[in-house]
């Protein structure tokens, strides 16, 4: 016979079970078993049974109780599961074959010293012995307040770990299972609703991983009046950036323990690991000294130019999926795309040398998410590894060449190199940052991101350059779109064109914006729009996270400036001329035209400027806002009008 704990109160033979009623007997019973083994006292038994209500003759009503229960077990014939008689209280002594909660320990302490598969088989038919709401028939205040939660917390504390393997192992999909309903019977359970944004994130459910956060947000602010922990904003931040949180569902067989793979047939794959999917390259690795700026992406299943994949050579010999991060959701950049993925995918550029590409353009355009997204798509032709190198720190200050080089060789795979690799140099400041990286790895390929042009680079060592302006309004709204839902778009779609002007058509800013309506889902678009075109560049940031900011990423660009030229954009950008030309600009400046136009060329590089035909330049809309608004604050507020003086009886 054995007594079942997890759940309502029972007992079995392994065939027949018998849910005991609800009654003293069965509280004390209750009472004795959560704590097997052990001495619970008189006073703790009768505050189990009775609660506050106790009888004036407590003392001999528990012992009554206790013969009542010992009849019980005569009944169905347990008599051997002796409740012993002691100095100040009761025991029950009890194993892991006479009572599940014991066998539940068991098993999950056995899990602990097991590989992933066979901790994985151990905590599942831990789970398996909870049979329902715990101790649903037993009628103690007592229990119900002090033991229960503390059960169950033994419980959430392996389903976590259930889950954790899950997700290590790309079984999203499983996961969801237990998640969707743990999440519904403790919605304020942080770690669970994390776990649960990983698995829809990885899935490419995105709006539902975001909605998640709402969820449990408004939970915590409602009963307790506080706001989500940092881990769990931090994660929300990551999706919004379209930073790769692991591996995506592979699809793997279940994870089976090492006993049952030992006896595998011969037809597995040599070398392959059953059930498990790592989905990392030895040969790629990701080199960061801070978050990648400028993207683009939203956290969607990735949706790819068909043009660049089918430029992919067809007998190219695949190679394991590069870590470099994912930038699923990305949309637009077609033409950009194409060209880098043909200019990466047909061997060496012209004159015999690897081929490099120069990403530039305006702060938050989209440069690292353009060149990820390219990287990801011609993984396969560079077997020799695939390695992203911050060239700035987070501050802002370049880091070294030295550095960078010291990095790469960590990096990349040793030995005799097995392939082309490929090199994503990011938010570069100066050429002789990256000379040597290209000349020590001639044989990698490189795409190299910066705000500047780096026109003394391609001249020494050759490349292509693809500067990036805003999104076309197509390409906004495809953004937008993939952001919020086709269904919220469609529904205001003048309110979403007026909402893509304010945002000056700029990635960052859409992004942003977009991570504001998600988070309140019942705005409208107009509303918002109208709100954010009165100060798009003051009200385009994240609250929770300052570094997701337009403010702070433009006036840290204009930081890097020398003061004379920042001071011209500023003077520049809140001028009525449109277009600038030489000869405007020189009226602005007040300098000669030669130096105008010799500003003008200095400001187009660094990205502060478009130019349409040549001689003519005008900023991007985003930097226009952000100019006129940061030579307003230098200005300072008017000066207040005088009061008049007080009437004399007031004085």
């Amino acid at each position: 016979m054995r007594f079942q704990l997890l759940g309502p109160l029972s007992i079995t033979d392994g065939r027949d079970t018998v849910v005991l009623p609800p009654s003293k007997p069965t509280a004390l019973l209750a009472a004795l078993l959560v704590r097997p083994g052990s001495i619970v006292s008189t006073d703790r038994l009768r505050g189990a049974v009775w609660g506050e209500d106790q009888p004036s003759t407590a003392k001999a009503a528990l012992q009554s109780c206790v013969l009542r229960l010992r009849r019980l077990f005569a009944k169905y014939g347990i008599e051997d599961q002796a409740v012993v008689a002691v100095a100040g209280g009761y025991r029950i002594d009890a194993d892991a074959g006479t009572l599940d909660l014991l066998h539940f320990r068991r098993l999950v302490e056995r899990a602990a010293t097991g590989d992933p598969g066979s901790e994985l088989y151990e905590l599942r038919a831990a789970l398996a012995l909870w049979q329902g709401p715990l101790l649903a028939n037993v009628p103690s205040e007592l229990l119900h307040r002090d033991e229960v939660p503390r059960l169950a917390e033994e419980r959430l504390r392996v389903l976590e770990r259930v889950v954790d393997i899950e997700l290590e192992h790309g079984r999203c999909r499983e996961a969801l299972v237990d998640l969707w309903e743990v999440t519904r019977v403790y919605p304020a359970h942080e770690r669970f609703a994390e776990q649960l944004m990983t698995a829809l994130y990885r899935l490419g459910r995105q709006t539902e991983a975001l909605a998640e956060y709402r969820r449990v947000k408004e939970q915590l602010r409602d009963r307790l009046g506080v706001d989500p922990r940092a881990g769990l904003r931090r994660l929300e931040l990551a999706m919004l950036r379209g930073e790769d949180l692991g591996p995506d569902d592979s699809g793997a067989r279940p994870l089976l323990p090492a006993a049952a793979t030992a006896g595998a047939t011969l037809g597995t794959t040599a070398g392959a690991t059953l059930g498990t999917s790592t989905g990392t390259s030895t040969g790629a690795t990701t080199v960061t000294a801070g978050a990648v700026p400028d993207r683009t992406a939203r956290p969607r299943p990735e949706r790819s130019s068909g043009t660049a994949r089918a430029s992919a050579h067809p007998s190219a010999a695949p190679s394991a999926v590069s870590p470099l991060p994912t930038v699923p959701g990305f949309t637009g950049r077609e033409d950009e795309v194409g060209a880098l993925v043909r200019l990466l995918t047909r061997g060496e550029a012209d004159g015999g040398r690897a081929p490099v590409a120069v990403l530039s353009g305006a702060p938050g355009i989209g440069k690292s998410a353009l060149a990820l997204h390219v990287a990801h798509l011609v993984a396969d032709r560079h077997p020799g590894g695939s390695a992203l190198v911050q060239l700035t720190h987070p501050d802002g200050t370049p880091r070294t060449a030295e550095e960078a080089a010291a990095e790469l060789r960590r990096a990349l795979p040793d030995g005799p190199p097995t392939g082309p690799a490929l090199l994503v140099l990011d938010d570069v400041v100066h050429p002789d940052q990256v000379r040597p990286l290209l000349t020590a790895h001639a044989g990698a390929a490189a795409l190299v991101t910066s705000r500047t042009g780096l026109a003394a680079l391609v001249a020494t060592h050759g490349g292509t350059v693809h500067r990036l302006g805003a999104l076309a309004p197509d390409e906004s709204r495809a953004l937008l779109t993939t952001a919020l839902g086709h269904e919220r778009i469609a529904a205001e779609p003048a309110a979403a064109r007026r909402l893509a002007d304010a945002c000056g058509q700029h990635p960052l800013a859409l992004r942003i914006a977009a991570a504001r309506l998600l988070t309140r889902p019942r705005l409208r678009l107009a509303d918002y729009a109208d709100w954010l075109a009165r100060d798009p560049a003051g009200r385009l940031s994240l609250s929770d996270d300052p570094r997701t900011s337009v403010p702070q990423r433009l006036d840290e660009a204009l930081g890097r400036l020398s003061p004379a030229l920042a001071e011209a954009h500023l003077r520049l950008a809140a001028c009525p001329f449109e277009p600038l030309t030489a000869e405007r600009a020189a009226a602005v400046l007040d300098v000669p035209a030669e130096a105008a136009e010799l500003t003008l060329e200095r400001l187009l590089d660094a990205g502060f400027l478009e130019e349409g035909l040549p001689g003519a330049f005008r900023p991007l809309a985003l930097l226009r806002a952000h100019a006129r608004r940061t030579a307003d604050a230098l200005a300072g507020p008017p000066p207040a009008p005088p009061r008049p003086p007080l009437p004399a009886a007031l004085r």
